[in-house]
């Protein structure tokens, strides 16, 4: 599974429908938000986004202007998606294309509705996608294009059950070890081994939030042989252990 796909799994709509607002002069959304632009144009942070294109905003950012927006705020559930929301700006602006904002003007005018909803899911996606595909960033979102780390990461991501070593990481990159220890931290700013271990614990802390797989199973889902050693990893990663995540994780996700 690609990288973005996994990350996106814990984005969903809050379930409290879309929203029509109409936006004189200013207004404020809070959390992780997607505003598309039906009629009109807005300003967040310098851009300036037009009927028909999407807006991004997280955290409490204010968005300027006169427009009619459809807008939906998502909850962030698990420690994998967070990774997503983490390396995301505070606004991004999408354009859109000609036809989008009579679409945009079209969605839940029924009322709120699981339709509704997933109308908004797909146009994060698409919105987020396309800022994923254009952007080279800091941290692993620029190194994923690289040569030699980006074969790395997806490596990492598929199958973090795999016992990796920076050997056999490299041999994935087709480079010498120092190579790719040098080239990772420098991208994406820790050593590839420990940004394997914080990578396997987010899918650890996901895998215990959603499912009822003992801490020995999980800790074999993510490359651990026992759960000893798994618990300590997890514990010094999360602050807390593996059971105490049964209740924790699930509550934040």
């Amino acid at each position: 599974m690609e990288p973005f796909d996994e990350l996106l799994r814990g984005m969903r709509a809050d379930g409290a429908g879309v929203r029509r607002t109409e936006v004189a002069g200013s207004a404020v959304f809070g959390g992780l938000t997607l505003c598309a632009v039906a009629s009109g144009e807005v300003e967040v942070l310098g851009e300036v986004a037009r009927a028909g294109d999407v807006v991004v905003v997280q955290g409490s950012v204010a968005v300027r202007g006169r427009a009619t927006v459809v807008s939906g705020t998502y909850d962030v559930m698990g420690a994998v998606a967070r990774k997503l929301s983490d390396i995301l700006p505070k606004a991004l602006v999408v354009g859109g294309e000609s036809g989008c904002a009579e679409f945009y003007s079209s969605i839940g005018t029924g009322g709120p509705g699981v339709v509704a909803d997933r109308l908004l899911d797909w146009l994060m996606v698409c919105s987020l996608k396309e800022w994923f595909d254009r952007e080279h960033g800091d941290g692993w979102l620029g190194a994923r294009a690289d040569a030699v780390v980006g074969p790395v990461l997806r490596a990492m991501h598929a199958h973090p059950e795999r016992p990796w070593t920076l050997a056999l990481l490299a041999r994935e990159a087709g480079v010498a070890r120092t190579t790719l220890a040098s080239r990772f931290a420098r991208l994406v700013g820790v050593p590839p081994l420990t940004y394997l271990t914080e990578w396997r614990m987010a899918v650890a802390a996901d895998l215990l939030a959603e499912s009822s797989a003992t801490v020995a199973s999980v800790a074999r889902k993510v490359g651990y042989a026992d759960a000893f050693g798994f618990s300590a990893a997890f514990k010094r990663v999360h602050g807390f252990s593996p059971s105490a995540c049964r209740s924790r994780c699930a509550e934040s996700a």
